[in-house]
């Protein structure tokens, strides 16, 4: 059953595919291909959404873990710090055009986004699913979301949904689905729909319910 932590584990594995592109790309230009820079671009959306993403878990999630667990979310917290940092590493080293640097810069925040977001997975998320309501995880997943400037929904879900496979689709549609208005859902549908293409079948297959035919 869809729960509201589904929402939450189909954003961290879109982080995990698309920071692995990214360095893969910095990797690709640092033997030579000049190619691969466009893939790299990516980077700068990807900390904008990393960086809304981190804005609500210390909003949300922290706040609802430390009644649960106290002193817990202050390690993640220093993560975040880490992971802004080495952004910054990363952006700097895109400026200076030094294709060495960003290899290694991209390198280090991989590894950096990967065990943090590996830790929360099997820890952060585990204890607060094991020991928070659902209303109180629906209302935190809810104020997670309300981190995202309205005019740029579009642009998440036309980079969230390539990037996941077709069981977090199937989730995120589905909370989606359950907690907006049908006519502001309407509208998200067809954004994916747009962002999917072909693979929309097989979402309306796991969701009949979905208005825009296969």
């Amino acid at each position: 059953m869809t729960g509201p932590l589904d929402a939450v584990t189909a954003i961290h594995n879109a982080f995990r595919a698309d920071i692995k592109m990214i360095d893969d790309a910095a990797l690709k230009l640092a033997r030579g291909d000049d190619g691969a820079g466009v893939k790299l671009e990516r980077y700068r959306f990807f900390n904008e959404i990393l960086s809304w993403h981190a804005k609500g878990e210390e909003l949300a999630m922290f706040p609802l873990l430390e009644g649960i667990a106290p002193s817990v979310a202050e390690a993640y917290e220093r993560d975040h710090r880490g992971l802004e940092a080495a952004y910054d590493a990363l952006d700097g080293a895109v400026y200076a055009g030094d294709s060495v640097a960003i290899g290694r810069a991209s390198a280090a925040f991989r590894f950096h986004s990967d065990i943090h977001l590996r830790k929360e997975d099997a820890h952060l998320y585990r204890i607060l699913k094991e020991q928070a309501s659902a209303p109180q995880l629906a209302e935190a997943v809810g104020v997670m979301s309300g981190t995202i400037p309205k005019d740029r929904f579009p642009e998440v879900v036309a980079w969230l949904f390539p990037l996941i496979g077709a069981d977090d689709r199937e989730n995120m549609t589905r909370i989606w689905q359950m907690v907006m208005p049908a006519p502001v859902f309407e509208n998200v549908e067809k954004l994916i729909h747009q962002a999917i293409g072909d693979e929309w079948a097989e979402l309306t297959r796991r969701i009949p319910t979905l208005r825009i035919a296969s």
